[in-house]
């Protein structure tokens, strides 16, 4: 029987019929949105482990909506090539130091301001105010959206001296710093002599006299056994170290509502994990250094962190047109 012989009426129904026998696989089969996060440091670390607990989330929350891959340790792009895989597209999530946006944006120099911040309960203060999260938001015209904040831990300042107590104590010494302006500008408003120098070069370099001392997280002064060739450590909570979680503006625009609203969710819960994280990490390696007892650990009095914060007013002042004054007394406000 020819198909010109079936009523029309069966005709449209088979076809009907086979057409959405043929769309049923493809549906069934829709990949996951795939969620590549890079990052520079290992796993073990508390942004490692705040990168895994997201994955974990967010596979959870949006379960056969999303796949996310996490790469630790450089495995797809080191320090100097994540930025632009994230602006073209290779990955989706990185998580770099605060410092690293300079060319972005100046605003976020606000977190490397020396002696800003009381303690890191201020630093989530300003965090969580409303301008430190516009911060969140302000590199969105350069391509970039901050989707939140993961903390390594305060700074404190050691020497192979047997005083650090107040400014003058650092006078004419060498100081190991990252590459920052801000920084640079600290250590020469001190009268001290700033040295940038390699991560990886700086035990040596405090060992062999080429610097006098450092700035760094507790976590950091004991993993790297910098307390072993320094005599005295200033427990002076002097600036942060932080992340900035962020993600392609473009794409994370283009995401279906549901899972914008699932993966923000799960970094809001995994930031939580990761800080608290951090801050543990920081307590237990400070308590490690004490217990060993080759550098002593000087505590500061109000009237000798009071002494230090005049002393950085003028770097304040220096960088006040490109932060903003708004934000520096927004900033100071979260002390209180």
């Amino acid at each position: 029987m020819k198909i010109a012989d079936f009523p029309r009426r069966q005709v449209l129904a088979s076809a009907v019929a086979a057409a959405a026998i043929a769309v049923l696989p493809f549906t069934a089969a829709a990949a996951p949105i795939v969620v590549k996060f890079s990052h520079v440091v290992a796993d073990k670390t508390p942004k490692g482990q705040a990168a895994l607990k997201f994955k974990e989330l967010a596979e959870k929350k949006l379960p056969g909506k999303v796949e996310v891959q996490v790469f630790p340790s450089s495995q797809l792009f080191g320090d100097a090539k994540e930025m632009e895989a994230l602006l073209l597209g290779d990955v989706q999530l990185i998580a770099p130091s605060l410092s690293k946006f300079d060319r972005y944006t100046k605003k976020l120099q606000v977190f490397d301001l020396p002696f800003l911040f009381d303690d890191v309960e201020a630093v989530d203060r300003f965090q969580s105010s409303k301008p430190g999260q516009d911060l969140l938001t302000s590199m969105k015209n350069r391509g970039l959206v901050g989707l939140a904040y993961w903390h390594n831990g305060m700074k404190q300042l050691s020497t192979n001296k047997d005083k650090l107590q107040r400014p003058e104590d650092v006078k004419g010494l060498k100081f190991r710093i990252q590459a920052s302006d801000v920084l640079e500008a600290q250590f020469r408003a001190l009268d001290a002599n700033p040295q940038k120098m390699a991560f990886s070069e700086v035990y040596q370099a405090l060992q062999t006299g080429v610097v006098d001392g450092q700035e760094n997280t507790w976590s950091n002064i004991y993993s790297q056994k910098f307390f072993e060739v320094q005599k005295t450590i200033a427990e002076t909570n002097h600036g942060i170290i932080d992340y900035m979680v962020v993600t392609n503006a473009k794409w994370w625009d283009g995401l279906p509502a549901d899972v914008r609203q699932g993966l923000a969710e799960a970094m809001k819960e995994a930031t939580a994990f990761g800080n608290k994280l951090a801050f543990d990490l920081n307590e237990g390696d400070k308590k490690k250094i004490m217990d060993a007892g080759k550098a002593k650990i000087q505590k500061l009095a109000k009237e000798d962190t009071a002494a230090w914060r005049k002393s950085m007013e003028p770097v304040w002042k220096k960088f006040e047109g490109d932060i903003g004054r708004d934000l520096i007394d927004a900033a100071l406000k979260s002390n209180n």
